[in-house]
């Protein structure tokens, strides 16, 4: 797990507050935790928990993966897929059943690409015991048609 980079963290959630247009004491009372201990946060002194990050998320209104992200507590590698999601949830123009909808369909796609990914990985792999026949891969045909035959 990465170190929690706290002063990015803070002012991350500072302007996503101010983007609510919710205080300090708003935020800390919708997600249950004091008002100083908050302020301590956005102020970068604090360490705040993978918990204590959700509540926050949940007040705000935005991915628990953002603020993850954001603390250093999720992979950078992750970073797309968490900014498509923070993007549809933090869009005002659709209500929250399509936002969950649109999430439902961005996953069924992502599976389904990464079983496609997987498949097509296991196929071409020689440790799976798969023989390739490379006069089926249309690359390797297109290759050989560009060199000149020799008999």
């Amino acid at each position: 797990m990465a170190s929690l980079n706290v002063g990015n963290l803070g002012e991350y959630l500072r302007e996503q507050r101010r983007q609510a247009q919710l205080s300090l004491r708003q935020l800390a009372e919708a997600a249950g935790v004091s008002n100083p201990y908050l302020s301590q946060i956005e102020r970068g002194l604090r360490k705040p928990s993978a918990d204590i990050l959700q509540q926050l998320a949940k007040a705000l209104r935005i991915s628990a993966e953002t603020l993850y992200v954001q603390a250093g507590i999720l992979d950078e590698r992750d970073r797309d897929e968490v900014e498509t999601r923070a993007v549809i949830l933090a869009d005002p123009s659709i209500n929250e059943r399509q936002k969950q909808v649109l999430l439902q369909i961005y996953d069924s796609f992502r599976k389904e690409n990464a079983h496609d990914a997987a498949t097509h990985d296991a196929a071409h792999d020689p440790a799976n015991g798969v023989a390739h026949d490379p006069a089926n891969d249309a690359a390797h045909d297109a290759a050989n048609d560009e060199l000149p035959h020799t008999n």
